[in-house]
């Protein structure tokens, strides 16, 4: 069962469309469930509102395993550079310029979306489903994976199980590394991350800056949590039909004791 609805973001003074997946048992058992937030929420679940045409199908793939969990999606704001500000916690730094051949402004504003999560619709999920407060899970792609990244830094008693999938660091690579560095993630249960091998194509030279970019958080993460999961992933592309096909993998991970 999908349910949607508008959420106001405080910081942002705008509604927000939050979708909300139940287990297709949800009305008629009166268990406790474990959540798991995304972003991008019009990507998550159906094709059909998908902002290009290719979601991660998690209804269907929810549905048909039978996994016993609540998924909210949370929107994005599809005005200009609004994605970038809001899933990178700083301004776009030197690897961001390196990469993109030009200093991008954007960025910033990632702590001001995590705060809406944690202080606003964390507490209204709460009290609208039967969920177990304390198992709490956060995913994102790309852009995503780094807001993801950055919440179990910053709120680690809190979203325990993340997955980081394909990241997109660069545009907060120095911040990011320097925070996982400095940060105590010992109450992380488990860390899933992946990148696929063709991540920009058959650009090899730029597959190969990612793949460095992308260990090197890796390499930081693993001294510091106990159960973390990173794939390689064959001939992947940064496309939702290749994201797509890795939703049962990391799901499975995720939330394997249950």
């Amino acid at each position: 069962m999908l349910e949607k609805f508008l959420v106001y973001m405080s910081a942002f003074q705008q509604e927000r469309m939050v979708r909300v997946y139940l287990p297709k048992n949800y009305s008629i058992e009166n268990k406790f469930y474990p959540v798991l937030y995304m972003h991008d929420g019009q990507n998550v679940f159906q094709d059909e509102e998908a902002t290009q045409g290719v979601s991660l199908g998690m209804k269907d793939y929810l549905d048909a395993s039978g996994l016993q969990i609540i998924v909210v999606g949370i929107d994005l704001n599809t005005e200009g550079k609004e994605r970038i500000n809001e899933y990178c916690p700083w301004v776009n730094g030197e690897t961001s310029r390196k990469i993109l051949g030009y200093a991008d402004p954007s960025g910033g504003r990632g702590d001001d979306y995590l705060g809406f999560i944690v202080k606003e619709l964390k507490p209204l999920i709460d009290s609208t489903y039967r969920t177990l407060v304390d198992h709490t899970s956060m995913a994102g792609i790309s852009l995503g994976a780094i807001l993801s990244t950055y919440a179990a830094c910053k709120y680690p008693h809190i979203f325990k199980r993340i997955a980081a999938i394909s990241p997109g660091f660069y545009r907060n690579q120095e911040e990011i590394e320097n925070l996982l560095r400095n940060s105590d993630l010992s109450a992380i249960e488990r860390f899933y991350m992946d990148l696929g091998k063709k991540e920009v194509g058959d650009d090899e030279e730029m597959n190969q800056v990612f793949l460095a970019l992308t260990n090197n958080v890796y390499e930081i993460l693993k001294d510091k949590v106990e159960n973390i999961n990173f794939q390689l992933i064959e001939d992947a592309q940064h496309s939702y039909t290749y994201f797509r096909k890795r939703i049962p993998t990391i799901l499975s991970y995720l939330f394997s004791d249950l």
